[in-house]
């Protein structure tokens, strides 16, 4: 399989082409709050941007598409109190997405911040997307190879994650998200990524957020009842029925692939519900190990006043 990584060019194309590179070069202080899923990470970043002045960046691969919304866990603008909220609802349903623009409009975002006198904070699960900015992770722009595309589409999902494995050992990428297994497999055939080439642009603190096994557990079946409640079913038959293709919402995982197996008849509604929850009780062990694999990352206990905590940390970071 080694040579599907020789001398293979990445896809490019999106949405976020639109926006020209940003420059390279320490330009000051971002803070980041990194958590697992139903870790209540938005909610502090909120509190936090809200006490500071300060603006959210929003690092979730899912969260960039309209429409996606209760299965995303997107923030409401009645939950944002206010706070402004970039990265959020930048493209339709169905566009190409890569770690590329994500980093290239967070650069525009923060900076843009920054240069208004704000703090930015970036706030977000995706570690992939944390980190190719706050490590400043060299990207390529390089042109798309539509020929190891079409030749990855020939392997099962299990195969190509078992690819990804042998190069990325520590990927939090949900195994069954095709989608995002695939254009890792292809940044990193285009040798477009590159975890030991960095040139980081601010200066970051790095907050970490989550909680105990069982508590983690208990929020996350909480959380998914609740969207369930809120009307997430209606969402997926919504993106549906407005010509969203049901392969487009399977390769995004979790909640989107469970629900249009639903609402495709492949599986009932209480099979759903727990394959779903136990997918997302997966994917946040693997947030985790993702996670705990980070430098300077200062975890908060979130059953003792975790905005104070973090307070201290940021206060004493700003005056450095």
């Amino acid at each position: 399989m080694d040579r599907l990584y020789m001398g293979i060019e990445n896809m490019i194309q999106s949405c976020g082409n639109k926006l020209g590179k940003a420059g390279i070069g320490m330009q000051g202080k971002l803070i980041v709050i990194m958590g697992t899923n139903a870790s209540g990470k938005s909610g502090l970043g909120v509190d936090l941007a809200a006490r500071y002045g300060g603006e959210v960046v929003s690092a979730d691969s899912r969260q960039v598409f309209r429409g996606l919304d209760l299965g995303s866990g997107k923030i409401t603008p009645e939950e944002t109190r206010g706070v402004p909220h970039h990265l959020i609802d930048v493209c339709e349903p169905g566009d190409f997405f890569s770690m590329a623009d994500f980093q290239r409009l967070a650069y525009a975002a923060i900076d843009d911040i920054l240069s208004r006198g704000k703090v930015p904070f970036l706030v977000g699960g995706t570690g992939l997307y944390v980190d190719s900015v706050a490590e400043g992770y060299e990207l390529s722009d390089r042109a798309p190879d539509l020929r190891l595309r079409a030749h990855l589409e020939t392997f099962s999902t299990p195969e190509l994650y078992d690819m990804l494995l042998q190069k990325l050992p520590d990927t939090d990428i949900d195994p069954q998200n095709r989608n995002r297994v695939m254009r890792a497999l292809e940044r990193l055939a285009a040798d477009d990524y590159h975890p030991g080439r960095r040139a980081p642009r601010y200066d970051v603190l790095k907050l970490g957020v989550t909680w105990d096994r069982e508590t983690l557990k208990a929020r996350i079946d909480q959380r998914l009842e609740r969207r369930l409640q809120d009307g997430m079913v209606d969402e997926v038959r919504t993106l549906l029925n407005d010509g969203v293709s049901p392969e487009f919402l399977m390769k995004l995982g979790l909640e989107y692939r469970y629900l249009t197996r639903y609402l495709q008849g492949e599986i009932g509604y209480d099979q759903m519900v727990l394959e779903l929850g136990n997918a997302i009780k997966k994917f946040a062990k693997r947030q985790m190990t993702w996670f705990r694999r980070e430098e300077n990352l200062h975890w908060l206990d979130m059953t003792d006043d975790p905005a104070a905590q973090a307070a201290a940390l940021i206060d004493a970071f700003l005056k450095g």
